[in-house]
This record gives C-alpha cells, sequence and structure tokens, in this order.
C-alpha cells in the first residue's frame, strides 16, 4: 500500500470529478519506485517523440551543444515514458526548450527560439565572451550585488549573469498567467479564510495542527481584515518545466519573495547589450512593473481620497537583498526606511523627515514577522517599529505583504494547494503541483527513508537552496546525516521525486550548451484586481547536471523574454 502522506498529480481540468482530491499516490510512487501498483497517470501515459541527438560542433561555431551534458541519471516522474511492461521508468533526457525533440543537424528548432538560434550561429564565441565580460562591468558599475549569509569570504557578491535569453512564446506564457492568477486567488482567499471563519479546516481539508501550530502562522493576524482583504500583495511563484506543454509550480512565495530587481537589470544589461535582437523579436516589456507595483500599493491604502505615502522598509544594509531594497525604492520614487525614521504615535506611523513627521499610509515590507515590531513580536528586535501592529490593527496603515501570509510558505501547506484551489475557486488547478511527500505522516515519512538516495528533502519552511538534500548526488554519509534528521523531526520535512528541469542553451567555457532552468513570475494584487508582468526571473544552474538554480548555492540568471510571433 503506497503512502498516504504523497500528494500525487494534480493534474486539474485532465481528472475527473470522482478523482479532484484524490491524487492516485500508487501510480505516482510506481514512476518513482519502477514497482507499478496501479495503471499509470496521465501524465506518464501520453506518448513522446524518441529523444535523438542534437546537431553536433559543425553545425555551430559555439562548438557542440550537447544534450547529454546537463542530464544526470535521474529518476522523473514528470517528463518520462513508462516502459511497455509498465514497471520500469525509462530514464530520459531533461526537455529542451530550444530544440524539443528534433532530429540531429536537420535545423529544427522550437518556434520561439529561431531568431535566437541565428543569433547564437552567427556570434563566435570570443564575441559571446566579450559580451558576457561586458554584461558584468555593467552589473559591478550598478553595484547589483547580494550578501551570503555565513560566507565570510563572499559578503557581498555578483549573481552570475547569461547574456542567451531564455524564450516562451506568447501562447505559452497566457497559460501560465491564467494559472497564476488563479492560484494567487487561491491563496488570498485561504489566508483570509484561516485568519477569519476557517471554513477549509472545518471542512477537513487540511489539518487543523499543520495551519494553527504553523511557525508562520501569526496569531495577532486572527480576526484581521486587511485593506480590500488583500493579504498577498507580491507574489513570487516559482514554476518548474519537463516537456512542452508541461509547467509545475515548484513553491509559492508569499511573505517577502525577492529577485524582481534581477529581473528588470537583466532587461537593462540585454538591450544595452545586443539591440539587434529587440528589433529582430516583438519581445513584452517587463520595464512597467515599477509602475504596476507602485499603483498596487498605492491602491491598498488606508485613506481613500489623499495622496498615499508609501515606503519600503528595509533591515539595512547588512541584509542579503539590499541592493534590492534600494533598487526598487528609487525606482518607485518612495522613501528607503529603516524601523528607527519610523514612529508611532495615537495608532498612526509617522516618518522622521528633515520638514518633521509625514503621516505613512502604506508600508512595503522587506522583513520577517518577527522584527517588524518588538512590542508584538521579538522583544529583542531592533529592526522593527513598536507599536506598528497596534497602528495596522487600527487600519491606519497598510502593510505589504501582511503579517502571517508566511504560512503558506510552508513547503507541507504547499502539498495541498491542489485542494485549496479547488475548494476557493470551484476550478480545478491549471498549474499542478510536483508530487509531495509529507514526511509528518509516519507511512510517508517510512517510504522516504526508504528511498532517501532517489528523492529531493526540503525543510517546509527553508528557501535559499539551504537544508537540501538532492538524493542522487549526495554522498552516503550525507543521506545517513538527513535519515537521522528525518527521524527526529519529521514533521519539518518534505520529500518530491527528483524533477528532471527543462534546459536552456547558456554559455559556457566550452560555448553554448543546455543548462537546468527555472521561472520565477512576480504577482501583484491590489485593490483592481492581478496584475503580472509578462516574464520573470529565470534562474539558472550554472554547473553541468546541477539541479540548484538558487543564487545563493552558485545559480545565475537570464532574461526571460516572453515573445509574439
Amino acid at each position: 500500500m503506497p503512502p498516504r502522506g504523497f500528494k500525487g498529480f494534480s493534474s486539474g481540468h485532465r481528472r475527473d470529478n470522482v478523482t479532484a482530491h484524490r491524487l492516485r499516490p500508487a501510480t505516482a510512487i510506481a514512476a518513482v519506485t519502477g514497482r507499478a501498483t496501479a495503471a499509470p497517470p496521465p501524465v506518464a501515459q501520453r506518448s513522446r517523440s524518441p529523444r535523438r541527438p542534437l546537431p553536433s560542433a559543425r553545425d555551430s561555431p559555439n562548438k557542440a551543444y550537447r544534450q547529454t551534458a546537463c542530464t544526470p541519471p535521474l529518476h522523473c516522474t514528470l517528463c518520462g515514458n513508462v516502459k511497455s511492461s509498465g514497471d520500469v521508468l525509462a530514464k530520459t533526457a531533461a526537455f529542451d526548450e530550444m530544440f524539443g525533440h528534433a532530429a540531429a543537424g536537420d535545423g529544427n528548432v522550437r518556434d520561439a527560439y529561431r531568431a535566437i538560434r541565428d543569433w547564437l550561429d552567427a556570434s563566435p564565441h570570443a564575441l559571446m565572451e566579450t559580451r558576457k565580460a561586458q554584461a558584468e562591468l555593467f552589473f559591478r558599475r550598478i553595484g547589483i550585488t547580494f550578501a551570503v549569509y555565513g560566507d565570510p569570504d563572499a559578503a557581498e557578491r555578483l549573481i552570475p549573469f547569461d547574456i542567451v535569453p531564455r524564450i516562451l512564446h506568447r501562447a505559452e506564457w497566457t497559460t501560465l498567467e491564467a494559472g497564476l492568477r488563479q492560484r494567487v486567488g487561491a491563496l488570498n482567499s485561504f489566508l483570509a479564510d484561516i485568519y477569519g471563519p476557517r471554513e477549509i479546516l472545518r471542512a477537513g481539508l487540511l489539518p487543523e495542527a499543520l495551519v494553527l501550530q504553523n511557525p508562520g502562522f501569526c496569531l495577532p493576524m486572527i480576526g484581521h481584515r486587511p485593506a480590500h482583504n488583500i493579504w498577498c500583495h507580491i507574489a513570487g511563484i516559482d514554476l518548474v518545466r519537463t516537456d512542452a506543454h508541461e509547467f509545475y509550480v515548484l513553491e509559492d512565495n508569499a511573505r517577502t519573495p525577492s529577485g524582481v530587481s534581477y529581473m528588470l537589470e537583466n532587461r537593462e544589461v540585454m538591450l544595452k547589450l545586443v539591440p539587434e535582437l529587440f528589433h529582430a523579436v516583438k519581445v513584452a516589456p517587463v520595464e512597467i512593473y515599477p509602475e504596476a507595483l507602485l499603483e498596487t500599493l498605492q491602491s491598498v491604502s488606508p485613506n481613500v481620497g489623499t495622496a498615499p505615502v508609501v515606503v519600503l522598509m528595509t533591515p539595512g544594509q547588512h541584509n542579503s537583498a539590499f541592493y534590492e531594497h534600494s533598487f526598487l525604492a528609487d525606482k518607485l520614487g518612495i522613501e528607503l526606511v529603516e524601523g528607527s525614521d519610523l514612529a508611532v504615535k495615537d495608532d498612526v506611523v509617522y516618518m522622521r523627515t528633515t520638514q518633521g513627521p509625514q503621516r505613512v499610509d502604506v508600508i512595503y515590507r522587506r522583513l520577517d514577522d518577527a522584527y517588524l515590531d518588538p512590542l508584538c513580536f521579538r522583544p529583542d528586535s531592533t529592526l522593527g517599529v513598536p507599536g506598528l501592529m497596534a497602528a495596522y490593527a487600527a487600519g491606519n496603515v497598510t502593510i505589504c505583504n501582511a503579517p502571517g501570509t508566511g504560512v503558506a510558505d510552508d513547503k507541507a501547506i504547499y502539498s495541498y494547494m491542489p485542494e485549496i484551489i479547488e475548494f476557493y475557486t470551484g476550478e480545478k488547478p491549471i498549474l499542478n503541483n510536483v508530487p509531495t511527500w509529507r514526511c509528518r505522516e509516519p507511512e510517508a515519512l517510512g517510504y522516504v527513508l526508504d528511498h532517501l538516495a532517489e528523492l529531493v528533502i526540503k525543510e517546509v519552511d527553508g528557501s535559499g537552496g539551504y537544508g537540501m538534500l538532492v538524493g542522487p548526488h549526495a554522498p552516503a554519509a550525507t543521506i545517513a546525516a538527513f535519515a537521522a534528521k528525518l527521524r527526529a523531526h519529521p514533521e519539518k520535512f518534505i520529500a518530491q521525486p527528483t524533477l528532471a528541469l527543462s534546459t536552456c542553451p547558456t554559455l559556457c567555457d566550452s560555448g553554448i550548451a543546455p543548462r537546468h532552468v527555472d521561472l520565477r513570475p512576480f504577482v501583484l494584487t491590489g485593490s483592481a484586481g492581478i496584475t503580472i508582468v509578462p516574464g520573470g526571473l529565470t534562474r539558472v544552474a550554472l554547473d553541468p547536471g546541477s539541479l540548484v538554480v538558487n543564487s545563493s548555492q552558485g545559480g545565475g540568471t537570464k532574461d526571460t523574454w516572453v515573445v509574439d510571433d
């Protein structure tokens, strides 16, 4: 019998009503283990065209584009074919976003990438390296850096930037946008519900303890209704691709999502480096994001009829994302403040200025709940504002994102998102979850411990790629250490199959080669509805075979182009 803690595929509109909340765990487990206990799920049943080699070095001045160079021998439950016996998952290469499943040397390139392929063919490797060096120089002059906690030798560093853009066709983006709107709308409904009537808990779709005892659950927010009942104003939803038409949500970032400054700066640098490409390709703009963000923040001001005063609240220059904080404040034309710049009087927040106190209506906060107000949360916090939560409770200021949204970042709650979406929208999910085992459940824990070498293990409240085990790449000693952690605190972990993330062409020392990528689009929710700038931040794993795209773990970024015909 399969472990009950496993949440299998949620293929949304492809399921009938009977299976809406039952995600066929046995079939997904068979895909990972090679032991079939039921018919394979719809995703695995669809036939695929056979994988064939890609053009050789003779076909391009950028040397060989080797699809196999980035394909570790991993099981993938999402894009592999099941052999006719139904007992073994065929090991297949990751989906190549430029070539798809093209035949070798026949010139086949996916339509969205034709202009990029022509540009690469016409660009000698030396020229590409020169452009890469120019991009790095631009970033150094701008000062676009981030800090790595716990690394004394790299307090500030550049995020590596790859000059080969990642391409999405408008039709692909339209589907993603619909799924993102649906998901973020459901997240906001979920947050309003769990801090209010708790209908989803009464319906029994989620365990009460998972929500009410969650570290991200904010007790002071119980019964509070933010302006316009919007909790998550800025969301970053991490997506991975596994085939031409298959995207999956890897995780939700609903507390203080970061990375949008790199999306904007990547585009600016590309416009300087390769303006000719923008003449050849119709690329949707991302430059409108700061304006859209400011409109979103202003729209949720509690003081209607007056020009809202918006500030961006930062923990300070030692925060790893301080560059982004200062960058966004500058782009939005708002003040960048620390807690010491604000004060509360009579439940109203004021900003200290050279002309005297100025009332603040909206705070775009970039620090965690625990540090917002020492009178309400951590009493030792020097980063927050005493009395801020009282002003918020009185309805005199809006905090974006609302305190308590971090509960939606929890990866165990993530595993219930298909049910959450259907509960609040009445619709099947457009974007699917990755199959997930909740290690807090005994049967799931037993299965995960038996298959650690095949799975990815994550902390439910982890981020940045820290505290994670990639089983197929981990040495035996690391796997053993993780097994001990799981036995000691199973509730702190979830497990997922190792996905064959799609690859994009990337400039490497040896030429152009495929590297694994993910995508973080940014979703804004204001009083007028949801706004999504086409594109997002593409993160790329620069090491051959690596699946870890996080910048803190050595990953880089790409410009993401949504293109029209």
